[in-house]
């Protein structure tokens, strides 16, 4: 046997029947006979607790299975950042874009064999800081605009509107956004509205904002958005969509290991809220064992 034991990290109330797709998991590894743990988030911060506390394990060959959203998968990762320890995904949450940018099966079953025997590689993190706080981040950090819209996010709609809680936020913002303008400096000095400081390709789903990096990339890649018209906006984020952003008007898009953010804008990491700028932003490399489809 590959592993020792699993620990399942799930957060029961992620959407789509989270928890029976919990229970379901559970079977599979019972019927294959392999040792599990399953330990359920009921509030913020509780699967960064349980990630720490299972790198104080003894036992040799561990697996975690994070069992939710991006949410949960961030939680998971700065709990686990710089251990040995494998972290495997399964898609449960309001967008799981860290499983889109995977590839990680929409099948169960498959999803955990995947989990079982996929290839562990090590990848490199980003790491956040303002006066208040520091965090990893294995997807991207949003400064402006879309900082703005995770803030709006009404945490009740969320659980019940997934990816829709997002979208209706996104439009809220967007009629009421009044942005300053944000100074970029990694040696040198930038202007724009908004900066997404992408790890990954994938972007609020499929989308392929960052679509020349991934997750092994050992470097940031970089978009500035330079309009704070509301029209503007919109038609970036047609862009955006339709994959054409990096050609159009009042963009800018680059590479760098490290970078800060001035400005007095909302910021998110993951999908989550973090906080506000100013920001120190880096990569920190070889943190973290990640399991990718073999």
């Amino acid at each position: 046997m590959k592993y020792d034991k699993i620990f399942i990290i799930g957060n029961p109330v992620a959407g789509g029947g989270a928890l029976k797709k919990i229970e379901r998991v559970q079977q599979i590894l019972k019927k294959k006979e392999i040792p599990y743990e399953t330990l359920l988030t009921k509030k913020q911060g509780d699967a960064e607790y349980f990630a720490k506390k299972i790198k104080e394990n003894k036992i040799d060959k561990i697996l975690i299975i994070a069992a939710g959203g991006d949410g949960t998968y961030n939680e998971i990762v700065n709990g686990l950042a710089h251990s040995q320890i494998p972290l495997a995904i399964l898609p449960l949450g309001t967008t799981s874009v860290l499983a889109k940018e995977l590839k990680i099966p929409s099948s169960l079953e498959r999803a955990v064999e995947l989990a079982l025997n996929g290839k562990v590689e090590r990848i490199h993190l980003g790491k956040i800081k303002n006066k208040e706080k520091q965090r990893y981040f294995i997807l991207m950090a949003g400064v402006g605009f879309d900082g703005f819209a995770v803030y709006n996010v009404n945490p009740q709609k969320k659980r019940y509107l997934r990816k829709l809680a997002y979208i209706l936020s996104g439009i809220k913002t967007l009629f009421n956004y009044k942005p300053d303008e944000l100074k970029i400096k990694n040696g040198t000095s930038k202007k724009a509205y908004t900066a997404i400081i992408c790890k990954a390709s994938c972007y609020g789903g499929s989308f392929k904002i960052a679509p020349d990096i991934d997750l092994k990339s050992p470097i940031f890649s970089i978009f500035l958005s330079k309009t704070k018209s509301k029209i503007g906006i919109f038609l970036q984020i047609l862009g955006v969509m339709a994959g054409k952003h990096l050609k159009m008007k009042k963009t800018e898009y680059f590479h760098a290991d490290s970078l800060r953010i001035i400005g007095n804008a909302h910021v998110q990491i993951d999908g989550d809220y973090f906080g506000k700028a100013p920001v120190e932003i880096n990569i920190v490399k070889s943190a973290l064992n990640l399991v990718f489809p073999g």
